[in-house]
């Protein structure tokens, strides 16, 4: 099993370096095709322009996000000129209320989906907006990268943030080409119930699962010691040198997350490892 068909979205070349090389080394050691969408976003909010913009001044905006998607077309084929796997490129121009429903026509039909972390110095109004239409209109898989990644090849060792929960489980079988070629798979469980179902015996059934699907794991049951879940799962990660996150995405609503905060959320802002995230 491996990913055929993988797609990267980039508005911004300051903030999608790392996930391009991380997307050109995917589709370069499983020989996938790599869809990539040069996007130019005219980052002005419709209801917001100012009393007696006309339409010569969106054309302007317009053109503006025109000329960014010219520049991030022009560098992918540079950057891509010499690479032997295949790839297109496509320019698209947009407003921000319109980048929702691009990106989901575009995730749905890939396999897995490369992306930047939305949050952080240098982010667009529109990284967040990407993501969550990724996720939630495309209902694809998506690895979310982190500015500054140091290894972009295949991840040895691989933390399953396991709770249960159908995000979680999406999440697991969009992984499964990675968790098939990892050197270690980890479910961690961070304070299970007490009264579930799987009481006896947390992450038994996913490891049962995962065995079956040729990929060999090992459990962790830790405690909540740190205020948040993603603290726990960060210093879990450094303990055991692991590479990459799988997890569910969003199992409260995005309001409330972006409200009060949330495991998605934190670990979107934290995170210094890839994540491979899916919403049910």
């Amino acid at each position: 099993m491996a990913y055929k068909s993988l797609l990267i979205i980039i508005s911004q070349l300051s903030a999608t370096s790392a996930a391009l090389e991380k997307a050109i080394s995917l589709a370069r050691d499983d020989n996938a095709h790599l869809e990539i969408l040069c996007l130019g976003v005219d980052r002005t909010q419709s209801g917001y322009y100012y009393g007696g913009a006309d339409a010569i001044f969106q054309q302007d905006l317009l053109n503006k996000a025109g000329k960014e998607a010219d520049e991030i077309e022009a560098h992918i084929q540079e950057r891509l000129a010499g690479e032997d796997f295949l790839w297109t490129s496509e320019r698209v121009v947009t407003q921000l209320e319109g980048v929702a429903r691009i990106v989901a026509h575009h995730a749905r039909f890939s396999d897995l989906v490369i992306l930047p972390q939305p949050y952080g110095t240098g982010r667009g109004i529109e990284h967040e907006a990407i993501v969550e239409a990724a996720l939630f209109a495309g209902n694809a898989p998506t690895i979310i990268v982190p500015p500054k990644l140091e290894k972009t090849e295949k991840c040895g060792r691989i933390i399953i943030a396991w709770n249960e929960s159908s995000q979680c489980m999406t999440a697991v079988r969009g992984a499964l080409p990675a968790l098939q070629q990892a050197e270690l798979v980890n479910i961690t469980v961070i304070d299970p119930p007490s009264h579930g179902i799987s009481r006896s015996d947390p992450g038994g059934q996913l490891a049962q699962f995962l065995a079956r699907h040729g990929v060999k794991s090992q459990i962790s049951v830790l405690a909540k010691t740190l205020p948040r879940v993603s603290d726990v799962l960060i210093r879990h990660a450094r303990d055991i040198d692991a590479d990459m996150f799988v997890m569910g995405a969003y199992g409260h609503s995005r309001f409330r997350e972006a409200l009060l905060g949330g495991a998605t959320r934190n670990m979107l802002e934290k995170s210094t490892l890839p994540i491979l995230m899916a919403h049910a």
